[in-house]
């Protein structure tokens, strides 16, 4: 069960502020169908992560061990630097969110705007160093889901009174913390 706890922690972490987070208010906004948006955001978030997830397996099956700690490691940590970095919205992902009904938009909108994005690296790092997909891609999906959920359910009531700098700061650290300990061949939790 660790890789779940460590997943989803991670990615919980490392989403807020993210992009897709925004998306998610931008969609809240835009539709107020939570059931919905909620329901794309999950399936989008379950594909997304498991092609990355069975990548990241990929990787790790094919380098060996000692290579891999640095690879994740050093990955880890550009992670952590990207995490420093505030998130905007595009007008191309905002106007995708205007077409169709809440849940293909959301299902569309959400997979394109997680397509290299910091939380699908995760998942690729976190599916090499664990090699259990499954449990992996469970892991991130809850910590999206959690990241996500409230951004839904509570719509623009949250985004006024949420500074997302300590969150950048704080999934910076995370990270950083996990890709220190990746190299000295220790884990986080």
């Amino acid at each position: 069960m660790h890789p779940v706890i460590e997943s989803a922690l991670v990615v919980a972490i490392a989403e807020i502020g993210d992009r897709t987070q925004l998306l998610s208010l931008v969609l809240s906004a835009r539709y107020r169908r939570p059931l919905a948006i909620t329901c794309g955001i999950l399936i989008a978030t379950i594909a997304n992560h498991a092609l990355a997830g069975l990548i990241g397996q990929w990787i790790g099956n094919a380098v060996e061990p000692q290579r891999l700690r640095w690879i994740l490691g050093l990955s880890f940590i550009a992670m952590a630097a990207w995490a420093l970095i505030p998130e905007r919205l595009d007008e191309k992902q905002t106007a995708t969110a205007k077409r169709g009904t809440a849940f293909p938009a959301t299902l569309v909108s959400f997979f394109l705007a997680e397509i290299g994005d910091k939380t699908q690296f995760a998942t690729a790092a976190l599916a090499a160093r664990f090699d259990d997909v499954l449990w992996v891609v469970l892991g991130t999906t809850a910590g999206m889901m959690a990241a996500n959920l409230p951004v839904v359910l509570m719509g623009s009531f949250a985004s006024h009174r949420f500074d997302p700098r300590w969150a950048r700061y704080g999934a910076a650290a995370l990270l950083a913390a996990q890709g220190a300990l990746t190299l000295l061949g220790a884990r986080l939790l």
